[in-house]
C-alpha cells in the first residue's frame, strides 16, 4: 500500500492551457493525439479540464497500481464517470466502491460464466447468421451502423431471449450513439456549461429518460414470459445433430437476465434499469467499435484475411458454425484483440484519490481526478513494437508476455470488465459469422480516421458485400494501394 508523502518527482503540467477551459479544448479537438503527447512529459502529467485538475498517469506499471495495488486508494468517479452516471445510474460501471458494488457484482457475475455464455451461444450464432445474411450484395453498407446493430440484437437475445418486439432494438441503436455523444459533451466541457438549458444539454436530458423507458418495456416484457421447462440434453443433442440452430429455440428460456430477476435478493427496479442499461451499453459500443476496426483492417491486410478464412474453413469445412467451434478459431482471436488493441476501445477512464496518495513519486490530492487511457498504454511502443502496424501475431504465445502488462482495453483488478467472457464469443461469433456469409468485402469509403467519442471509433467506413457470384471488380479492391492505415484526430 501507498503512503501519502511528500511528491519526490515534479509533476509537470502540459502545455497548452488555455484561461478558463484548460486543456478541454484539446481533448476536444485532439484527443488522440493529445494524450498521446503526454507520455513525453512524465510517468504522471498534470492536465486542467475546465478549471479543475487531473493527474494522467502514462506509465501502465503505475496504472496497475491504481487498479489493483492501490486500489482502495482510487475510487470509481470523476468527470467521466460522473457524466456516464446521468444515464447509467448506479451500474457496475459506475457504482461507487462498497458493499452496493460487491453485491450487485456477485449478483450479475454467474451471467457471464462460461457454462452461460455457452448456453446462449446457439440463438446468438442463429441470429447473426440471419442478420448478416440479408444483407443486399454489391451495395455501400455504413459499417460501424451494421456492426453495432448485429452487436446489439446479439446481446439482447442473449440478455432478454428471442422474442423482444422489434421497436426496442431499433430505438435502442438510434438512441446509443447520441447519448455517448452527449455524455463526452458534457465530461469535457466545464461544469456551468452542462447545467446551462441550451438546447444540447435538454436533448441529451430527454433522450437519457426515453432509454430508460425503453429499458424498462423490455424488463416488463422479460418477466412477464412464463418459460416452458427445460429441454433434455437428449432433446437438444438430436435437434443439434440435424442443424446448428435447431435447439436455439429450445434453449431460449428467458436469457441471461432471469438470474437477476430470479435473485434470492433480488434488485430493486431502479437497480435493474442501470444494470440493463450498462450491460447493453458495453455491449453495443465497444463490441461494434471493435467488429468496424476488424473488418477494415481485413480490407487492408489480404494475408490477414487468407489466415482467417483458412483457419475457418479447417475448423468448420462446409457447415454453418456451431458454438463449439469458437474456442478452435485461435488466429480470429488474435485479429479481434489487436483490433482492441490498435484502438481501444476505451481512450480515457477516470477514477478519484480517497486520500493523499504517492502514486510513482507523485503527490496526487484527495478529491484529485486520475485519468488512465488504454488507447496510450497500448500505443507505447516499449511495450508494442511499431504499435501503429497492425500485427496480430504480436499475440502468439512466444510474443504476448512481454506486451501483456499494457493491454488494459478490459481494465484490471476488482472493477475489471465483467462480460469479457461473453465480449470474447460475441466478437468471434459475429466475425466468423461475416466471413462465412460473404467471400469478399471491399472498403468503398476513404480511410476512416480514429475518433475519440467514448470508444475510438471510425469517423467514416463503408463498405460493399460480395456473394461468390459477384464478379471481381476491375483492379481489384476499392482500397488497393490506399493501405497506408488510418488516422487519428
Amino acid at each position: 500500500m501507498s503512503a501519502p508523502t511528500s511528491a519526490t518527482v515534479p509533476t509537470r503540467t502540459a502545455p497548452g492551457a488555455l484561461p478558463l477551459v484548460g486543456h478541454a479544448l484539446q481533448l476536444a479537438r485532439r484527443p488522440l493525439p493529445f494524450m498521446t503527447s503526454l507520455r513525453e512529459h512524465g510517468s504522471v502529467v498534470r492536465i486542467r479540464i475546465g478549471p479543475t485538475p487531473a493527474f494522467v498517469v502514462t506509465d501502465p506499471a503505475l496504472t496497475r497500481k491504481v487498479l489493483v495495488n492501490d486500489a482502495a486508494h482510487f475510487g470509481k468517479g470523476g468527470k467521466i464517470i460522473d457524466a456516464l452516471r446521468m444515464f447509467f445510474g448506479d451500474g457496475l460501471a459506475t457504482v461507487a466502491d462498497g458493499d452496493t458494488h460487491l453485491r450487485n457484482r456477485r449478483l450479475i457475475q454467474p451471467m457471464f460464466n462460461k457454462s452461460h455464455v455457452a448456453e446462449r451461444g446457439a440463438p446468438m450464432i442463429g441470429l447473426v447468421r440471419d442478420a448478416v445474411g440479408v444483407w443486399p450484395a454489391a451495395q455501400p453498407r455504413d459499417v460501424y451502423a451494421d456492426m453495432n446493430e448485429v452487436a446489439l440484437s446479439a446481446f439482447l437475445v442473449a440478455l432478454f431471449g428471442a422474442d423482444l418486439p422489434a421497436h426496442l432494438e431499433g430505438e435502442f441503436v438510434t438512441l446509443m450513439p447520441e447519448i455517448m455523444k452527449g455524455a463526452i459533451r458534457q465530461t469535457i466541457a466545464p461544469p456551468w456549461v452542462t447545467r446551462l438549458p441550451l438546447p444540447a444539454n435538454r436533448a441529451h436530458a430527454d433522450r437519457v429518460v426515453r432509454l430508460r423507458a425503453l429499458i424498462d418495456q423490455a424488463i416488463d416484457h422479460h418477466a412477464g414470459r412464463r418459460p416452458g421447462p427445460a429441454p433434455s440434453a437428449a432433446t437438444v443433442s438430436a435437434g443439434a445433430a440435424g442443424c446448428p440452430h435447431a435447439g436455439a429455440g429450445a434453449q431460449d428460456r428467458g436469457g441471461l437476465f432471469t438470474t437477476l430477476l430470479a435473485a434470492e435478493d433480488p434488485l430493486t427496479r431502479q437497480q435493474l434499469q442501470d444494470e440493463a442499461i450498462t450491460l447493453l451499453t458495453g455491449a453495443i459500443e465497444t463490441t461494434g467499435t471493435t467488429l468496424a476496426w476488424t473488418l477494415f483492417e481485413i480490407t487492408q491486410n489480404p494475408g490477414v484475411e487468407k489466415r482467417l478464412r483458412d483457419e475457418l474453413t479447417t475448423v468448420c469445412g462446409d457447415r454453418a458454425l456451431q458454438y463449439d467451434d469458437v474456442g478452435q478459431l485461435r488466429y480470429a482471436r488474435r485479429v479481434l484483440q489487436e483490433s482492441i488493441r490498435k484502438y481501444g476501445p476505451a481512450w480515457m477512464v477516470t477514477r478519484t484519490a480517497a486520500r493523499d496518495v504517492d502514486l510513482g513519486g507523485h503527490h496526487i490530492p484527495e478529491g484529485a481526478d486520475v485519468v488512465w487511457s488504454p488507447y496510450l498504454h497500448q500505443h507505447d511502443a516499449r511495450y508494442f513494437t511499431d504499435p501503429e502496424t497492425f500485427d496480430p501475431d504480436r499475440w502468439t504465445a512466444e510474443r504476448a508476455p512481454h506486451t501483456r502488462g499494457s493491454f488494459l482495453a478490459f481494465g484490471d483488478g476488482r472493477r475489471k470488465c465483467i462480460g469479457e467472457n461473453f465480449a470474447w464469443a460475441e466478437l468471434q461469433i459475429i466475425l466468423a459469422s461475416i466471413l462465412q456469409a460473404w467471400p469478399r468485402f471491399t472498403l468503398t469509403s476513404r480511410l476512416p480516421r480514429a475518433q475519440a467519442v467514448v470508444t475510438v471509433k471510425p469517423d467514416v467506413l463503408t463498405m460493399t458485400y460480395h456473394s461468390r457470384e459477384t464478379p471481381e471488380p476491375a483492379g481489384g479492391s476499392e482500397a488497393a494501394g490506399l493501405r497506408q492505415g488510418p488516422t487519428s484526430s
